[in-house]
C-alpha cells in the first residue's frame, strides 16, 4: 500500500488545532496514522489542514435562480418571488445543480444537507462525490390538504429511496405546515434527522403572538385566506418544537429571530426527550434576505451544537462553507477559527449522521483541505 505523508503549519483534527503533526494517508485518501514530526519524505505546505467541508442546509434543485432574486427583499417578498421564478426548462435546472454540486466539491465541500421539493438532483447525486443527506420538504398550512401534501412528499421520497439516496420527509417551515401536517411528519421521525426552517423572519414570530399581518396578506397574494389559524400566542418555535417529539435529530436552520428564551426552551426540551438538537447558520443567506443575522453568542452562551449552511443560489452569492465563516468572523470576531471550523466539520458530520466525516482520525476518509488564517481556500488536498 502506497502512503504519503503531509503537514502543515497547523492541523485542525475537527475539534481541536495542532501543531508538530503529520498526517499519513493512503492511496484513497484513507488516514492511515496521525503521527509526530519527526520523518522524511514529507509534503509540507503553509496554512491548516482541515477535514472536508460539511453543508448542513442546502437547496441544489434552486441553483438556477442564482442572481434572480434582489437582496434585502425581505421574507415575504423572497418567499414569492420563488415561487414564481422556480420553474424552469429542465435542462438549465439539470446543468445548474450538476455545475453546483461540482463547484461544492472543488470548494472543499463532503456531504451535503440538502432541502428536496423534486425529484430533479436525483441523477447528479447518483454520481456525485459528495454525500447527501436528502431532506423531502413537504408543506401545507390548510389542515384539510395535509393527507395530499403528506402523500405527494412520499412520492418524492420513494423515488429518492429507489435511486439508493438516503432521504426523510420534514416540514418546511411553521409558517406553512399545518399541525395535522406536524403530527403526519411526527409519526414517522422515530430514529430519523429532521430540518425545519425556524425563524428566518420577524413575520413568523408575529403571526404565532396573533399578529398575521406579512403572511395575512403573503398568502392573500396566493389566494388564500389564513383567518381560521388560531394563534398560541408564543413564539414560534415553542409552539411547534413538541409536534416534533419522536425526530432522533433536529436540525434548526436559519434561526435569525429566536431569542434567548427560545433557545433555553429548546435546549430544554430537546434533552428531556433525548433529541440531539443542532443550529444550523445560514448567516450571507440571513444578509441577502432579510439583511440580519442570528444572535450567534447566545448560542454559543447555551453551549448550543452549531453547524453551518449554505441555503440555495436563490439567496445566496456561491455555495461556499467557508464564505459562512468568514462572514462569522466578521461580524462576530470574539469567535475563534477553531469554534467555527468545528461548525463546518465534525459538528455537521455530526448533525447529518456521517461518522466517518468530519474528523482527521485513523481509519476514516474525510477529506482534507488547506486553508489559510483567514479561512480561504487554498487548495483541495484529498
Amino acid at each position: 500500500m502506497a502512503v504519503r505523508k503531509i503537514k502543515a503549519d497547523k492541523l485542525f483534527d475537527g475539534e481541536k488545532l495542532l501543531t508538530g503533526k503529520i498526517i499519513v494517508l493512503d492511496d484513497e485518501g484513507t488516514i492511515v496514522s496521525i503521527e509526530n514530526d519527526m520523518q522524511q519524505d514529507v509534503a509540507c505546505f503553509q496554512g491548516i489542514l482541515t477535514p472536508g467541508f460539511i453543508n448542513c442546509h442546502c437547496h441544489l434543485e434552486l441553483s438556477h435562480l442564482h442572481g434572480a432574486i434582489p437582496k434585502h427583499t425581505g421574507l415575504v417578498h423572497f418567499l414569492l418571488a420563488v415561487l414564481k421564478l422556480r420553474n424552469h426548462e429542465e435542462n438549465m435546472i439539470l446543468d445548474a445543480i450538476a455545475r453546483q454540486d461540482a463547484l461544492m466539491y472543488e470548494r472543499g465541500i463532503v456531504a451535503v444537507g440538502d432541502i428536496c421539493n423534486t425529484t430533479h438532483t436525483i441523477a447528479r447525486k447518483k454520481i456525485s462525490k459528495i454525500s447527501y443527506r436528502n431532506f423531502v420538504e413537504t408543506m401545507g398550512f390548510f389542515p384539510e390538504i395535509a393527507d395530499a401534501r403528506f402523500t405527494l412528499a412520499h412520492t418524492t421520497l420513494q423515488a429518492f429511496e429507489a435511486n439508493e439516496q438516503h432521504a426523510a420527509i420534514v416540514p418546511h417551515a411553521p409558517y406553512s405546515v399545518s399541525e395535522t401536517l406536524f403530527r403526519k411528519i411526527n409519526r414517522e421521525a422515530a430514529g430519523k434527522i429532521i430540518s425545519i426552517h425556524n425563524q428566518e423572519t420577524a413575520e413568523e414570530n408575529k403571526l404565532f403572538l396573533g399578529h398575521p399581518g406579512g403572511f395575512e396578506n403573503f398568502y392573500k397574494q396566493l389566494g388564500a385566506d389564513i383567518s381560521f389559524f388560531v394563534a398560541p400566542f408564543k413564539n414560534s418555535l415553542q409552539a411547534y418544537l413538541p409536534l416534533l417529539a419522536n425526530a432522533k435529530k433536529i436540525l434548526l436552520v436559519h434561526n435569525s429571530f429566536t431569542s434567548e428564551e427560545d433557545v433555553a426552551f429548546a435546549e430544554t426540551f430537546a434533552m428531556e426527550k433525548n433529541i440531539a438538537l443542532y443550529w444550523i447558520l445560514c448567516p450571507n443567506a440571513n444578509l441577502y434576505i432579510e439583511h440580519t443575522l442570528p444572535d450567534v453568542e447566545v448560542f454559543i452562551k447555551y453551549k448550543c451544537k452549531l453547524a453551518i449552511g449554505t441555503d440555495s443560489l436563490s439567496s445566496n452569492d456561491e455555495l461556499d462553507v467557508l464564505s459562512e465563516l468568514r462572514t462569522l468572523k466578521q461580524h462576530f470576531p470574539s469567535i475563534s477559527t477553531e469554534r467555527l471550523l468545528q461548525m463546518a466539520t465534525c459538528e455537521g458530520a455530526s448533525a447529518l449522521g456521517f461518522s466517518g466525516l468530519g474528523r482527521i482520525e485513523s481509519g476514516k476518509k474525510p477529506g482534507i483541505n488547506l486553508v489559510d488564517e483567514n479561512l480561504n481556500l487554498i487548495k483541495k488536498i484529498t
